[in-house]
């Protein structure tokens, strides 16, 4: 994407990315399908197997997406493996998809891009349509669906849509259908395992990240100047 040269490792890009990902991972998250992230007791409960609102066709799409997104190597496995698709699955299928905090009401028109979201659709409808419309473009373009097209194709698509460069046959605007997609990516790989993702807390031993250790504080200043590898807690461990 546009992050990175053709040549770079996207693994690169990843962790070029991550001062603002990890930082907005260790928030609270907007509701999902296991609840509020202010409702630990509640969302402690290990995420089940399987999807509980993905279509089949979306299912391959957001896998093929998050194995391009984040390949296997020798530090971590692919996104699926990861848990990455599950997190997609139930934050699109729970209240923040729903748009449970988001106005709805319009009126709805064109903003600047300081503004953020404009649109009149909620997140779920965003990704529905977008990915609806992703299919036709990839249909009608290479004559087969997004999960099977050859790595380097796949690439040139995500950057045709985070440019902006592709047209989505049903009007929803690329750009905006591609920022959710990556932000979302973001959440799924740096995101409490609660919430489907950052499965094994591999995310945050990928960066070092000690998850809601409620130590760390006193362990920065113990650790000063020496190596600190400290082993992630997640919600669920404090509970």
């Amino acid at each position: 994407m546009s992050d990175t040269s053709d040549q770079q490792p996207r693994r690169d890009f990843l962790l070029r990315s991550l001062a603002g990902a990890v930082s907005a991972a260790a928030l609270p998250l907007p509701a999902t399908a296991a609840g509020p992230a202010s409702e630990p007791a509640a969302a402690a409960v290990e995420t089940p197997p399987g999807y509980l609102w993905l279509r089949p066709d979306e299912q391959a799409f957001v896998e093929a997406l998050v194995n391009h997104m984040c390949p296997a190597d020798p530090l971590t496995p692919n996104g699926v493996d990861m848990g990455l698709n599950i997190f997609y699955d139930r934050a699109l299928g729970g209240n923040w998809g729903q748009g449970d905090r988001l106005y709805l009401q319009g009126p709805f028109k064109n903003g600047t891009a300081n503004q953020g979201y404009q649109l009149g659709m909620t997140p779920a409808q965003l990704f529905r349509a977008g990915s609806e419309g992703l299919a036709g473009y990839c249909a009608a373009t290479y004559g087969k669906p997004f999960d099977r097209l050859p790595a380097d194709t796949k690439e040139a698509v995500l950057k045709g849509l985070q440019g902006g460069k592709i047209e989505l046959p049903n009007g929803v605007p690329a750009a905006t259908y591609f920022a959710q997609l990556l932000q979302m990516f973001y959440e799924a790989m740096f995101a409490d395992p609660i919430y489907g993702g950052n499965k094994n807390k591999l995310g945050w031993k990928m960066v070092g990240y000690p998850g809601v250790n409620t130590a760390n504080k006193v362990n920065i200043v113990k650790f000063s100047n020496k190596p600190y590898r400290p082993e992630p807690a997640g919600i669920a461990d404090l509970s």
